[in-house]
């Protein structure tokens, strides 16, 4: 089913698709800079996260040295 429009209508339709195509290519360029916030936002808590529990047991390993050598100077 060939319709053929005036010389305006095709160049209206040329307009509209490039323009429609230019929005498309926007949205998929919004979609993979909010994706890679994503995954840059996930791999931050996965780091923090880390880092949080290394604090801890630092923490916990030194508190258990500090009480061992604290023993050894009562005895």
């Amino acid at each position: 089913m060939t319709e053929t429009h005036s010389k305006s209508r095709q160049r209206a339709e040329f307009a509209f698709s490039n323009v429609q195509s230019q929005f498309y290519a926007k949205n998929n360029a919004v979609e993979e800079l909010e994706s890679e916030a994503e995954r840059r936002d996930a791999k931050t808590f996965r780091l923090r996260a880390a880092r949080l529990a290394q604090e801890l047991a630092d923490r916990t390993s030194a508190n258990s040295c500090a009480l061992l050598a604290k023993r050894a100077k009562t005895r």
